[in-house]
């Protein structure tokens, strides 16, 4: 009898009961709700240093990476000017050490006469200066012509057609260069100035493609080597290698021939291709080293003529053949330094 009272009272109690347990509910919702929202003052002891950790993460790299590009940049022009100083320190080692074996291997005889009299000395710096100035015309005008746009548009004519036309106004203006007479100044070297303008529409095409370091680097190479002959030859007994023309003439002829081997062997014959390139190049370095050796030494005999009488005092004559030497050489070296850069690609 008691349970069952209890049972259906207990409804009743519930309801009696109803206030105190939404007041009970509204005391425990307060924590709950401070549990899930955040404090009014959040400590910041620790966002503190996690705003500086992010901070130091987010600007500390940029800064280190622009101090380790700095730190590059002058390491690197350091590396430069390094190479460069090594570059000239070699470049001078090669032209003394170049002097001196060819001196000792090739003038172990020198002039018996008390050295070189003043007016041969005088002559041979008068050739010597035309050639540097021709050589300068040369560089120049084959730069304007790359600039221009001068050589694509040879390159883009017949090519037949452009090296006979180019080597007949070569010819041409040598022969009239030589033939006029020394007095007569202005045509002289007007022709002689023509000349030279040839002579850089021949290597234009090979400035144009070839880099400016290489090109700075066979003409200190180009400078060394007739440089060194050079003074081999004016040191020497009068008229020693004065016998060397015959066989340089048959060298440059089979240069010549080999040079032309391209258009008449098959693409088959490589292991002939390569023997005559090798021929036209190194061939050729040799065969006009020796003119250079030959021609300075003619220098210095058509200076000892000029001083008896028998013949005029003609430097741009003269220089024509160490400007053909120089050109021959100079290209022979820049196609070498190009090749080797191509092995090491």
């Amino acid at each position: 009898m008691s349970f069952t009272i209890t049972v259906r009272q207990g409804p009743a109690r519930l309801a009696t009961r109803l206030p105190q347990i939404a007041k009970s509910s509204l005391r425990t919702s307060a924590p709950i709700r401070a549990f899930h929202q955040p404090a009014t003052k959040p400590s910041t002891f620790f966002t503190s240093r996690a705003t500086i950790a992010s901070s130091t993460l987010r600007f500390t790299p940029k800064n280190v990476f622009a101090q380790s590009r700095a730190y590059n940049q002058q390491s690197s022009q350091a590396a430069d000017q390094g190479s460069l100083v090594r570059r000239l320190l070699t470049g001078g080692a090669i032209f003394g050490g170049t002097v001196v074996a060819i001196n000792a291997i090739f003038n172990r005889e020198t002039r018996e006469d008390g050295g070189m009299p003043a007016f041969e000395r005088s002559y041979l710096n008068s050739t010597f200066l035309h050639t540097g100035l021709g050589i300068g015309i040369i560089g120049l005008t084959a730069r304007q012509m790359v600039q221009t746009g001068f050589v694509y548009r040879l390159m883009v004519t017949s090519p037949w057609a452009v090296a006979i036309g180019g080597l007949a106004l070569s010819f041409g203006t040598m022969i009239a260069t030589r033939s006029i007479d020394p007095d007569n100044y202005v045509p002289k070297y007007a022709l002689w100035t023509a000349f030279n303008a040839t002579q850089a529409a021949f290597i234009a095409p090979l400035i144009a493609f070839a880099p400016g370091a290489l090109i700075a680097r066979a003409g200190l190479y180009t400078v060394a080597m007739m440089g060194s002959i050079s003074f081999v030859g004016a040191t020497a007994k009068q008229e020693k290698y004065m016998y060397i023309g015959g066989p340089l003439l048959a060298g440059a002829a089979l240069v010549a021939v080999s040079g032309f081997a391209p258009l008449i062997l098959p693409a088959t014959a490589v292991r002939t291709l390569a023997f005559t390139e090798n021929m036209w190049l190194y061939g050729g370095l040799a065969v006009f080293g020796g003119f250079t050796l030959y021609d300075v030494q003619k220098i210095l005999y058509h200076a000892r003529l000029a001083e008896r009488g028998v013949i005029k005092k003609d430097p741009v004559n003269e220089s024509i053949s160490l400007e053909l030497d120089f050109l021959n050489i100079f290209i022979r070296m820049v196609q070498i330094l190009m090749m080797q850069q191509n092995r090491r690609k």
